[in-house]
């Protein structure tokens, strides 16, 4: 008889399931694993909104996290009820929340931007401006890929950004040569570790059974 699969497995496989940011699921299941540490001894039907209080009073008077991390642990334990061991509590949905303060926003200057750019060389060089250029997300400017760039018509799509979104933004024409050199670059080396038998990346949901050789494609890279 098959044992039945550990409650954060089954925890990750339902935020796959419905499709949960890759940061947003990890963190979920990071405190799905503090909660059962805490409540080692009781099974998770049982614990109830009483323990998931008990275990958000402990993040604000043990562990003073801002308030966004609160929102974050919650959400996590309620979704754990009400998605995984199915026992939703409406009551806790509607409880108290802790408080956002409003701060002002940190924006650096011109001169700031500039001097953190002239720091780096390189690729980080690149990265960096791209990202203040383009307006790019620290992961978007990671993760975008070849045919997300339109050099003749300087914007880049960014793909599946916050809220899964997608968006298109422009690309700084002081940008489009050292980007193209870069992209020249890595094309050769890509080309080179197609031919010693790698040079292969993931690709979204059923493309690789669409197109089996998409994943070494280089559009996808």
């Amino acid at each position: 008889m098959a044992s039945q699969p550990r409650l954060r497995d089954q925890m990750r496989a339902v935020l796959r399931l419905t499709h949960r940011r890759f940061r947003t699921a990890e963190a979920s299941i990071g405190w799905v694993k503090r909660f059962l540490l805490l409540h080692a001894t009781r099974h998770p039907k049982d614990r109830g909104a009483t323990a998931i209080r008990a275990c958000l009073a402990s993040l604000a008077t043990h562990e003073p996290v801002a308030a966004s991390t609160q929102h974050g642990a919650r959400n996590a334990l309620l979704f754990l009820s009400r998605a995984v061991v199915q026992q939703p509590l409406p009551h806790l949905e509607h409880s108290e929340r802790a408080k956002r303060p409003r701060r002002l926003p940190t924006v650096c200057t011109r001169d700031a931007v500039h001097a953190r750019r002239t720091r780096r060389t390189g690729m980080p060089h690149l990265m960096a401006s791209l990202r203040s250029g383009a307006g790019l997300r620290r992961m978007a400017c990671v993760r975008w890929r070849v045919q997300e760039v339109d050099l003749p018509s300087h914007h880049l799509t960014v793909r599946d950004g916050k809220g899964a979104q997608d968006r298109v933004t422009m690309l700084p024409r002081l940008l489009a040569e050292p980007l193209q050199r870069h992209l020249a670059r890595v094309q050769r080396l890509h080309e080179a570790d197609c031919l010693a038998g790698y040079g292969e990346v993931s690709v979204p949901y059923a493309c690789d059974r669409q197109d089996p050789h998409a994943g070494t494609a280089w559009v996808w890279q």
